[in-house]
């Protein structure tokens, strides 16, 4: 019964996806399936839609559509696959990558030191988790992701 409901959910929202909207479509834009698959629509349809019945990218569309593109997707993208340097650097509180995704978000150098500072003090504790050895990849870098935003949120202009 699961398997039918999930095919019923993964066709409408294929559906859905190839309608057009006014704003970004939230099956292809937004959420995680967009980030992680920003060039292949049905690839992000199928990851939200696997991930959450894509509850998490109908909500940053209807309540944040500026985050369904652009810097956040790049960012996304950026942590996804550089998680492991990030991570390190991020212990350190300095490194390319951490500049870089700074200035992904386009923070400027004086907002840099408390901005590392407070994702630093996040993922201490998040690393110090029981669980983390055991954390995918994916919700490793999803984690690091939100710790980032929360971070980048009032002090960068991005």
């Amino acid at each position: 019964m699961k398997y039918i409901s999930s095919t019923v959910i993964l066709a409408a929202a294929l559906s859905f996806s190839q309608t057009t909207l006014a704003g970004p479509n939230p099956y292809k834009d937004c959420g995680i399936g967009a980030a992680l698959f920003s060039n292949t629509s049905w690839a992000a349809v199928t990851s939200n839609v696997i991930w959450d019945l894509g509850s998490t990218a109908i909500t940053s569309a209807t309540a944040s559509p500026e985050t369904c593109n652009g810097t956040n997707v790049q960012a996304a993208i950026f942590i996804k696959d550089t998680y492991e340097s990030l991570a390190e650097e991020t212990a350190k509180g300095e490194g390319e990558h951490l500049a870089t995704l700074l200035n992904i978000y386009s923070c400027s150098t004086q907002a840099r030191p408390s901005i590392i500072g407070e994702i630093r003090t996040n993922m201490s504790q998040n690393v110090s988790s029981s669980a983390y050895d055991s954390t995918s990849h994916m919700d490793k870098a999803s984690n690091y992701y939100s710790i980032v935003n929360t971070a980048v949120a009032s002090k960068c202009t991005a």
